[in-house]
């Protein structure tokens, strides 16, 4: 019913590669074995219609072929990855989960309930008539998780169009609307999920080369490190053939880079949401920030400069938060845009532009020349209040060498001097002891350190 044109395709790719999980390859024959053994199993647990599930685990085949004998059975399930260990008591609290599941290293499933029961109204909305449910829960980057609710039949619609088929690495998980996105695109047709040990440039890379993956899907922050690592120079990567990257503005100088080191690799700008799913994209060029948003199911405007969409898979509201959507539907997504005719070239969130005098600051743009500075490891640009300008620019800084703040300072500001207006220059230097990158790649905003 909600899986059955997966379970199709499973079973007319039957002997191609479905997953290569921990180097091994799995087949969509075995798959198909190991989703009827999940749906005889949820039999045996007596995990009913509507139950909310949360399912702990990695891309292994029986997390996959689990998670989609979940949504047969109408379920609405939880995703949680390891990365987010801490907060999972707060999140299994939110969304009310009823029973939770975790995926150990020999991939066997440890069922546990928690004697919980869910009332909320939009869990009780999807439980009621059957349908499956999808809990996101946000990364928190900028301020506290939301719980997005999704109905799941919307999110599966648009993979009922067969496209072609990729070998792809996991690289964003189960908790992420990317992650879930690349798992169903590739189980819909007849392409291979590729999972990585960790999530490092060279173990990614490796990867890469060993299962000759043509398309990473992966963040701005993680490309740069790809580059700063030099991890490629050991790696034949000439499979690649695709990049995807969203989560969060794509520093120009980081983009630039990346392709200049691999020109015959394409570089396409995605644009998701937890709460509306992953639209369709097409960058003007791989070296271009420009890119073009919808397609079927996606409707796009731009209001007072901020970008609102439109789409057939938005979730039904937030667990812990009140609806973002305007009265006829629009979601209200936060991010400020340029429009030059049909393009679009996303600024970043409204809330992180940081106001100097009334003049409009947007980190990533000040990170993308800081980013260029020989010895820079990492930036994080925020904004500070300030009497008389109402906002300071300050920038955190990871140095190499051991280099201090008062020789870098200087340094930093000469180079900005020739590269951005003053204004846009950072007024406050700080050092970074950690690394601005947050457990899903994206990075960490906040207005303290």
């Amino acid at each position: 019913m909600h899986v059955d044109f997966l379970l199709e395709r499973f079973a007319a790719h039957a002997d191609a590669d479905a997953v290569i999980w921990r180097g091994q390859s799995c087949s969509y024959r075995s798959l198909l074995e190991r989703y009827r053994y999940w749906w005889s199993r949820l039999e045996e647990q007596h995990v009913r219609p509507g139950s909310v599930v949360s399912l702990a685990a990695d891309f292994s085949p029986n997390a996959i072929t689990l998670l989609l004998a979940l949504i047969e059975r109408g379920c609405i399930v939880v995703p949680l990855t390891t990365a987010m260990a801490a907060q999972k008591p707060e999140f299994l609290e939110t969304a009310e989960v009823e029973w939770c599941v975790q995926l150990d290293e020999r991939d066997e499933a440890h069922w546990q309930r928690t004697g919980r029961q869910a009332t909320h109204a939009l869990l009780r909305r999807l439980a009621d008539p059957g349908h499956p449910g999808l809990v996101l829960f946000s990364s928190g980057s900028t301020g506290r998780s939301k719980a997005a609710v999704h109905d799941l039949r919307g999110l599966l619609e648009k993979f009922k169009v067969p496209r072609a088929a990729r070998r792809a690495i996991a690289f964003l998980l189960y908790d992420h609307i990317g992650g879930i996105n690349t798992l169903f695109y590739q189980l819909s047709n007849g392409g291979c999920v590729v999972t990585v040990p960790e999530r490092s440039p060279a173990a990614v890379l490796h990867a890469i080369a060993t299962h000759r993956v043509d398309l990473l899907p992966t963040s701005p922050t993680f490309l740069r490190l790809i580059l700063l690592s030099r991890a490629y120079e050991q790696y034949d990567l000439s499979s690649l053939k695709l990049v995807t990257y969203g989560t969060e503005p794509m520093p120009e100088s980081t983009l630039r880079k990346f392709h200049e080191r691999f020109p015959r690799v394409e570089l396409l700008q995605t644009y998701g949401l937890s709460e509306l799913g992953i639209l369709r994209s097409k960058s003007r060029s791989s070296d271009s920030l420009w890119v073009r948003l919808g397609g079927e199911g996606f409707a796009t405007r731009i209001v007072n400069g901020l970008l609102e969409v439109k789409a057939q898979s938005a979730m039904l509201g937030y667990l812990n938060a009140p609806s973002p959507f305007t009265e006829d539907g629009w979601f209200r997504t936060g991010d400020a845009v340029e429009v030059d005719g049909e393009w679009l070239r996303i600024l970043g969130r409204r809330s992180e532009m940081i106001n100097v005098g009334g003049e409009k600051v947007y980190p990533a743009e000040v990170e993308s020349v800081i980013q260029e500075i020989p010895g820079v490891e990492d930036v994080v640009v925020v904004g500070e209040p300030n009497a008389i300008t109402g906002n300071l620019v300050v920038a955190r800084v990871k140095l190499a060498g051991g280099e201090t703040v008062a020789n870098f300072r200087p340094r930093l500001r000469a180079f900005c001097a020739a590269r951005l207006p003053r204004f846009k220059i950072p007024q406050k230097v700080e050092l970074l002891a950690e690394s601005s990158t947050g457990e899903r790649f994206k990075r960490i905003r906040k207005a303290n350190p």
